[in-house]
């Protein structure tokens, strides 16, 4: 098999081009079939956003698969592997649970039934975990019983947590984005540094995971026209568990020549043997810390662990002065550093720059953590180029290259405290989302996350979702 870095990256842009064009269509199918739930007591967003993004992540899933099974260097993975459609199984029952929570809505342990049914399907096809590297004793089989166990555990915690940290817009697919491009980074080096052919399913899906994520990403950014809901969330919590379990065990420390050498030398070397199942833990670390935070706090208060709140990291982080995208863009940062720094941990274990350089990027995340009223002013010759958040303050307290505000007009006040104005007040270019929608609120047309984009008066004559014709 020869180098197929072109292959990969032709199946990742495949793979996001197909889902970036299916998220327009399924988001108007999503506003039809009326999958946009009421906002709950928890939600950021102000107005019902429609779901059911992950029908364009499956649909990029099955291109990404469809092309890869073509082309020349990736066919072979089909042809001596059969974790692919392993994969493909998996995901699809995973797919179809996840639109009908979207939609009707599921209770949680039939969720959770339906997550254990769906790992059980790729354990049948043979993308298991057959050993587990122990540090200090080396490689220990598992018996079938064993094996599957911890592959249906490693599968249900990856998808909650992915599934868990949902909360603002971007911040999923975003995460795992970049908890992929690292997993690519890693399963690309054991296949094509040592000569493991068996790492290139592994590697497979985490270029496909990239792919989905980053089509699906402009749509979701903030302000979001449209959510992956529980059928993006959990499928793509799905493929990254898959990529750790398939190269899992597959990694053999004979064939990789580990074991040459001094004791110490070899400690170092059989990093790589462990990253396979460390790796999904640190990509996963800071929700899964937002998940054990959250059980201790309810149960502290006496409730359920279960019950929602607005406790979580993200919710925190807006609540101290952070915005929207300022809040996802931290949890970005801090899950680049744990998952490329668990990679790079594995290439050099002993290195005294990396460890500073680490110490050196987690100091400059509390900074930006302890900052959150800090807003960059860019010159004077670059306001005209960037939002109007960003560019100087005058004395009048208007940005530079605002004119003049026209002196509001008096607004007649009808019986029952409405307004008898027969238009509601047009939103101003220079307020930001969250004043805008706090201005607009209870306006019909507000801006708000699906429909901050710009005028949608062409959907004016279809009647409201949930009224009768």
């Amino acid at each position: 098999m020869g180098q197929p870095v072109r292959e990969y990256l032709l199946t990742l842009c495949i793979t996001a081009a197909v889902t970036y064009l299916l998220t327009g269509p399924v988001r108007k199918f999503a506003i039809a079939a009326g999958a946009m739930p009421e906002i709950r007591a928890r939600d950021v967003h102000r107005e019902p956003t429609p779901r059911l993004g992950g029908i364009a992540m499956f649909g990029g899933l099955c291109a990404g698969l469809l092309v890869a099974a073509h082309l020349t260097n990736l066919k072979d993975v089909f042809e001596l592997s059969n974790e692919p459609r392993a994969l493909l199984s998996g995901a699809g029952l995973i797919w179809l649970l996840g639109v009908l929570d979207d939609k009707w809505g599921v209770d949680a342990l039939i969720k959770l039934g339906g997550q254990m049914i769906a790992a059980g399907v790729m354990v049948l096809q043979g993308l298991t975990i057959l050993w587990l590297p122990v540090p200090g004793v080396g490689p220990v089989s598992l018996t079938p019983w064993q094996g599957t166990l911890l592959t249906v555990a490693l599968v249900v915690i990856t998808i909650n947590a992915v599934n868990f940290v949902d909360g603002l817009d971007g911040l999923a697919s975003g995460m795992v984005c970049i908890a992929a491009a690292a997993f690519f980074m890693y399963a690309y080096r054991i296949w094509y540094g040592y000569g493991l052919e068996a790492a290139a399913p592994a590697t497979l899906f985490a270029a496909i995971l990239m792919g989905m994520c980053l089509g699906f990403l402009p749509h979701n950014a903030h302000p979001a026209r449209i959510f992956m809901g529980d059928s993006g969330s959990m499928l793509i919590g799905l493929v990254l568990a898959a990529g750790a379990i398939s190269i899992t065990g597959q990694v053999d420390p004979d064939a990789m020549k580990l074991f040459e050498g001094s004791e110490q030398a070899a400690v170092h070397a059989t990093v790589p043997v462990y990253i396979p199942l460390l790796l999904p833990l640190t990509v996963i670390a800071v929700p899964f810390a937002d998940l054990v935070l959250a059980i201790v706090r309810r149960t502290w208060r006496g409730q359920s662990p279960f019950a929602a709140d607005r406790g979580h990291l993200h919710h925190r982080l807006l609540e101290i002065g952070h915005s929207h995208s300022r809040a996802v863009l931290i949890m970005y940062f801090w899950s680049a550093l744990i998952a490329f720094g668990a990679v790079a941990y594995s290439v050099n274990s002993a290195g005294v720059w990396f460890v500073l350089a680490i110490v050196a990027l987690s100091g400059v995340g509390l900074v930006l953590l302890l900052l959150p009223r800090f807003t960059p002013r860019v010159p004077h010759w670059a306001e005209a180029f960037v939002p109007p958040r960003y560019r100087r303050v005058n004395r009048t307290g208007r940005a530079a290259g605002q004119g003049a505000e026209a002196p509001a007009e008096p607004v007649a006040v009808a019986a029952g405290g409405r307004s008898a104005s027969p238009e509601p007040e047009p939103v101003r270019s220079g307020m930001s989302g969250g004043a805008s929608g706090a201005a607009n609120a209870g306006v019909k047309g507000g801006v708000n996350g699906a429909t901050a984009i710009g005028d949608r008066s062409r959907f004016s004559h279809r009647r409201r979702i949930g009224t009768p014709q």
